[in-house]
């Protein structure tokens, strides 16, 4: 039985080493031999790197990829710490960062290692439990309200192109035996199986602040997964012609509003001129009333003088006409005449002002008259204080609107009374000329009396006229004073409605410089809209340029002498958190491996 055993073991050894040496011979030939130059069509990096699970960087290594057309040596480059073939077990030969390799036609893949590689991202990840920050170890295992922060931003230390061109997906997946009540804000929650998926996606050129919050129960985490892709889709434009189309109809709104305030500034403008006229004739008829009802006074004081004067010549014609002197009465013509001469002046001041009060008056009219009956609607003057003229400028305008509006309605309230003045000055002087005359008539008829009379003969005669004049006067001054006392009143009266009209001419103003700030402002929005259309489209165009990466070319991530690269992509992962295992006491007893020799003889034993 041991003879056969030897004998198997024998043939074993005559049938194994042969082998050995045909192989090791082939191999010698091979690299006597001299290798042709290989091609290669493309060549594919895809970068794997591990992060804690605060972001900081752990491990980097790089697969590469190479689509071999023609068999034979290729030279790549990077600065790799370790080597490893995953296609076969042919040899890489490395010398600093130049890397050659001896290819067979076919897909090949070899993976670098890379110490103290920087990835493009800057990526930092910081944990809350209820509020208060913790480090990821002491947070396994915690109950409570969690919130994760992830930030990411450019490294300024790796080539731009990266974060300029490559968009990140960051994906967490939490398990609902742990994670309830999940909120993020611009993050995507989906069902990924059993567990709830939160993914988020970063732009290029742009800097993430992301969260997601959620209520934990015996808090652990599975690892982050980051993927970086490059932004290569194509962005179509959109149609935007219905668009446009409505921003035009907008602009030329805009322009006709524009437009609309002008013509409100215009018209605005004349009726402040008009007003202001008003008031300046107002203020010059206020000065005459006023002074007619100054002088009043001094001419009631003359016709109580005369009347007097009537009553005790008539009394002393009365008592002893023979003793009379007839001296005083020569006196009463001219007297007579002087109050004739006053009453004219009244009468020419009544007439002046009269005709500065009837231009006052239709200045007055046309102005109020041209003051729009038009109401704007709450609704109108919401849209008026929400649009994108200046607020300040709007409440101007509202005041001014409502004072106008106000100012309008006394004056429809009172034009009786302003239309009332104008017949009754006239009245007035006609009156006062009326009385002017017969004062001249009475002093002409006493002095023709008085040359032309015998006295002793026509005593009798001159006393009853002089009873009748007597008489009569009374009954002038009578009228006399009530027109002093309608003087008074109208001037009275007329000093409330001169400061009416000052003050409509103040609020007339405020609107003119409020409407010309208006008209500015709707003028600017013009000038600002009119191109809006296209200057959308300008924004969107430039915005498509911004995003659309169609045309970006792939560089090399480990080495820019490295040729067509048709593609670069990250895969980065965080670690997870876990609670802490118990330690096994127990241990495993480890197998000793065993030799090629020990296998062989094995298969001889019983």
């Amino acid at each position: 039985m041991r003879n056969k055993r030897m004998f198997y073991v024998l043939m074993a050894i005559v049938l194994v080493v042969p082998s050995f040496l045909v192989t090791a011979n082939l191999n010698d030939h091979v690299e006597a031999a001299e290798v042709a130059t290989g091609e290669y069509a493309s060549k594919d990096e895809v970068v794997y790197a591990t992060l804690s699970p605060n972001g900081e960087r752990q491990e980097v290594y790089v697969v590469n990829v190479f689509d071999v057309v023609e068999e034979g040596n290729i030279v790549d480059y990077g600065m790799y710490s370790n080597l490893k073939n995953l296609t076969d077990l042919s040899e890489i030969k490395q010398e600093e960062d130049k890397i050659e390799l001896t290819l067979p036609e076919d897909k090949f893949y070899y993976q670098g290692n890379l110490d103290n590689a920087a990835l493009p991202w800057d990526i930092t990840i910081s944990y809350l439990l209820d509020g208060n920050e913790i480090e990821p170890t002491e947070l396994a295992g915690k109950d409570g309200n969690v919130e994760i922060k992830i930030e990411t931003s450019a490294n300024e230390n790796v080539d731009p192109i990266f974060f300029e061109n490559y968009l990140l997906q960051i994906s967490l997946n939490l398990e609902p035996e742990i994670f309830d009540n999940i909120e993020t804000e611009g993050g995507v929650i989906a069902n990924a199986g059993k567990n709830k998926q939160v993914t988020f996606t970063v732009m290029p050129e742009q800097a993430g602040d992301l969260a997601v919050k959620a209520d934990a129960v015996d808090f652990e985490l599975q690892a982050m997964e980051i993927a970086a892709v490059p932004q290569s889709m194509s962005i179509d434009a959109p149609d935007i012609d219905e668009m446009t189309g409505e921003m035009n109809s907008l602009t030329n709104a805009i322009g006709e509003i524009s437009n609309g305030v002008g013509e409100l500034n215009t018209g605005v403008s004349d009726l402040n001129s008009g007003v202001a006229s008003l008031r300046d004739g107002s203020g010059q008829y206020l000065n005459g009333i006023s002074e007619i009802n100054g002088s009043s006074s001094g001419l009631i004081d003359a016709s109580v003088a005369i009347d007097e004067g009537l009553a005790q010549i008539n009394s002393s014609l009365s008592e002893s006409s023979s003793e009379m002197d007839l001296s005083a009465l020569k006196e009463l013509p001219n007297g007579l005449s002087q109050l004739a001469e006053g009453l004219r002046q009244t009468a020419d001041g009544l007439t002046k002002l009269n005709e500065n009060y009837t231009a006052a008056y239709s200045s007055l009219d046309e102005a109020m008259v041209a003051i729009p009956e038009y109401e704007i609607t709450k609704e109108e003057i919401e849209a008026l204080k929400t649009s994108d003229a200046d607020s300040e400028v709007v409440e101007k305008l509202l005041e001014t609107y409502e004072a106008t509006r106000k100012a309008k309605g006394t004056y429809t309230a009172t034009k009786e009374a302003f239309e009332a003045v104008n017949p009754t000055l006239t009245e007035v002087s006609t009156s006062v000329t009326e009385m002017a005359n017969s004062m001249d008539t009475m002093a002409t008829d006493i002095t023709t009396s008085l040359e032309g009379m015998n006295v002793a003969d026509s005593i009798e005669e001159l006393q009853a006229g002089l009873a009748t004049l007597s008489s009569n006067y009374k009954t002038f001054h009578a009228g006399l004073v009530s027109y002093t006392d309608g003087v008074g009143q109208l001037s009275s009266s007329y000093n409330e409605i001169h400061s009416g009209i000052v003050e409509l001419s103040g609020g007339t103003d405020e609107l003119e410089s409020g409407v010309d700030e208006l008209d500015d402002g709707t003028d600017t929005l013009y000038q600002s809209t009119k191109d809006m259309p296209e200057e959308m489209q300008e924004e969107i165009d430039q915005m498509i340029a911004d995003f659309d990466k169609s045309d970006f070319d792939a560089v090399s991530f480990v080495s820019a002498e490295n040729e067509k690269v048709n593609s670069v992509q990250f895969v980065i992962k965080t670690e997870s958190i876990e609670k802490q295992e118990q330690e096994s006491n127990e241990e495993e007893e480890e197998e000793e491996p065993k030799g090629f020799w020990a296998r062989l003889l094995n298969l001889f034993k019983n």
